[in-house]
């Protein structure tokens, strides 16, 4: 039986499906189920005397971001918490896979549950990198990724 569990959420369908597949393994309270909400930030380009402008433009996105992202948290958490698991939220700032990959090691995490987006032309994943397949080869435990029904076509 997994006793710790990562679930990464952002309010997609798609992460939706991550935590309906982690009702669907009915845990028990016994284990604790970390809900992770990452806001990855913005990149920008400073140039000359436009810095200044960019960096209250980037810090002001990041701000309206995180209080987006702390409703989804929010959100994800009573889902989970009506389903009787024991939920312990994370809201984390950077790069999704590399606070998936930490968070996972600190909590030494049995299982990590990501959702799949099958929108995305395969090729796009595969040249970007999917997210699924980068956890793949960072974290030490078991990766999950749940997907929701294939659409026709």
């Amino acid at each position: 039986m997994y006793r710790t569990i990562l679930v990464a959420y952002n309010g997609s369908p798609e992460s939706r499906y991550a935590l309906h597949e982690c009702i669907k393994l009915a845990p028990g309270a016994s284990a604790e189920v970390h809900l992770v909400v990452v806001v990855t930030p913005p990149p920008y380009l400073l140039v000359g005397e436009y810095a200044a402008a960019a960096v209250l433009s980037v810090e002001e996105g990041l701000v309206a971001e995180k209080q987006k992202m702390e409703q989804e948290i929010a959100a994800g958490h009573a889902l989970l918490a009506d389903a009787g698991l024991h939920v312990i939220d994370h809201l984390e700032v950077g790069e999704p896979a590399d606070i998936i990959q930490t968070l996972s090691n600190q909590l030494n995490a049995d299982l990590v549950i990501v959702g799949h987006s099958r929108q995305k032309a395969f090729a796009l994943r595969w040249w970007r990198g999917s997210i699924d397949a980068v956890l793949l080869e960072k974290i030490r435990c078991s990766l999950l990724v749940a997907a929701g029904p294939r659409q026709p076509g």
